[in-house]
């Protein structure tokens, strides 16, 4: 399945940055943020109007744990093309996803453990090759 690139920033890692990328069909959203000390992927549905549109939130990086910090590095967000799976890549290297039909997210770390409030990722959060395979 091919991906299409919809958002790119670059980043010093622990510098506080945002990217968001919208879904192809504008319904959803994913953003990264480094405000600092953590890096965290969000999925987002935009339709919620009276609820939190946060639906999940992945762990990427504690910052204090990034050996190559000072170095730049580009981060990059990308949809596949029914605009429902969407990975966030860091140096061109997957670090996590989410899959908004199933309502799972997936990332290297697999942290937090459990569900999210909104009852996304009731099954492991834990990266394996079948996420990858999403991307194909």
């Amino acid at each position: 399945m091919p991906l299409t690139i919809v958002a790119t920033e670059s980043l010093r890692v622990g510098q506080p940055v945002v990217v968001d990328g919208g879904s192809p069909d504008g319904r959803y959203m994913a953003v990264f943020e480094d405000d600092g000390e953590t890096g965290a992927f969000y999925a987002i549905d935009s339709d919620l109007e009276d609820a939190n549109p946060i639906r999940d939130a992945l762990h990427v990086y504690d910052v204090a744990d990034v050996t190559d910090a000072h170095l730049p590095s580009t981060v990059e967000i990308g949809w596949s093309d029914d605009g429902l799976k969407v990975l966030l890549l860091i140096n061109d290297h997957p670090h996590a996803a989410f899959d908004f039909a199933r309502r799972q997210g997936w990332c290297q770390t697999g942290l937090p453990p459990g569900a999210s409030a909104s009852g996304w990722s009731a099954a492991s959060r834990q990266w394996n090759e079948d996420v990858e395979a999403l991307f194909d």
